[in-house]
């Protein structure tokens, strides 16, 4: 089926509206309507080629929500009108260790991407969100529970919530914990509202004085101005756990030394240049550790979209028409959007 998107045909021309061919919905297949779809820093990167591998033509976007329009004739878990998301793979080999534990995201042949992914579709490679429609395999379709009125800032749950989520998950952060976020942009806001909602004393970093008020709107307990010396100083030795979400090179040590023995500091964003090499010391004489965290697998997405719906948790988002993805991007590279863009699908 003949089905309209936008994308790019190569690293140096702009979005542009596309037609593209999606499969009939085979015997575990989920047809989706799109309804919206949020627009990630990993979208710009890839349709750029800033990261290497890209296919074209590229129709980026792995935060989807939409409705169920058709079904294959051996899919048991969906129906016909559900409401539904689809986050930042669609396959995995399903025999590996880490797919029979529920991790896909750590497939041992490697995950399916939303896009740019292998498929013996058309033409070659998974085509994203960016789209009408979409199908895929009943098992890497999630249900959305929300409310309608939210389902577009349910979209970036797809990847910025489940990105945050994961981490906050597997370190055990709850009540009695003291969690840091550093950063207070697209992934950072939504690791202080998950946090919060976790029960945990959250501590927002931020290196702007101007962004105090609205991490304590999202439900930060305390903020820290990390290139004040004076209060890094104060903050020594006290986290459980800091989930680092900035995406640029910097000085790691500064946010170790913050960690009490046996704390952890998480990175989930991926600098353009490596971070400077963290002193060993710094680690080794409190059993400090750094680590790292994808996304989450189909199970524990489907917890994280369950747990926001409880607890009312949704993104903060502008919605953009399908021809504003470019002036989008270039806000995201300027930090102008709070926090996350979604394409209204109607717009397509």
């Amino acid at each position: 089926m003949t089905v309209k998107a936008w994308g790019a045909h190569a690293a140096d021309q702009p979005i542009v509206a596309l037609d593209i061919q999606r499969r009939a919905p085979g015997p575990h297949d989920v047809q989706i309507e799109i309804a919206y779809c949020g627009i990630c820093h990993s979208d710009l990167h890839t349709v750029r080629s800033e990261w290497p591998g890209t296919l074209y033509p590229c129709v980026p976007g792995h935060e989807i929500v939409g409705h169920v329009s058709a079904v294959g004739g051996e899919v048991t878990g969906f129906k016909v009108g559900d409401t539904v998301g689809v986050g930042c793979m669609v396959g995995s080999c399903q025999h590996c260790a880490a797919c029979e534990e529920g991790l896909e995201q750590y497939c041992e042949q490697g995950m399916v991407g939303t896009y740019n992914g292998p498929t013996a579709d058309a033409p070659g490679h998974t085509l994203g969100g960016y789209s009408q429609r979409i199908v895929v395999d009943e098992k890497f379709v999630l249900r959305v529970r929300h409310p309608h009125d939210q389902l577009a800032a349910v979209a970036p749950l797809l990847c910025a919530g489940i990105t945050t989520y994961s981490p906050l998950r597997h370190w055990n952060v709850g009540p009695g914990k003291k969690v840091g976020i550093v950063g207070i942009g697209g992934l950072g806001h939504m690791g202080i509202k998950i946090a919060h909602a976790m029960g945990a004393r959250v501590v927002a970093f931020t290196t702007s004085e101007s962004k105090r008020q609205e991490a304590h709107a999202l439900g930060a307990d305390d903020v820290v101005i990390s290139r004040d010396a004076e209060q890094m100083k104060a903050q020594r030795n006290s986290f459980d756990f800091i989930l680092d979400t900035v995406a640029a090179s910097h000085d790691l040590d500064a946010f170790t030394s913050l960690l009490k023995r046996d704390g952890t500091l998480c990175l989930v964003g991926v600098p353009e240049h490596a971070h400077p090499s963290p002193s060993v010391a710094n680690l080794i004489f409190k059993r400090r550790a750094i680590a790292g965290s994808l996304i989450g697998g189909i199970k524990e997405t489907q917890e994280m979209l369950d747990f926001c719906a409880e607890h009312g948790i949704v993104a903060n988002i502008e919605m953009v028409r399908a021809d504003q993805i470019e002036t989008a991007y270039e806000r995201m590279l300027k930090s102008d959007v709070k926090y996350r863009f979604v394409i209204d699908a109607a717009t397509m």
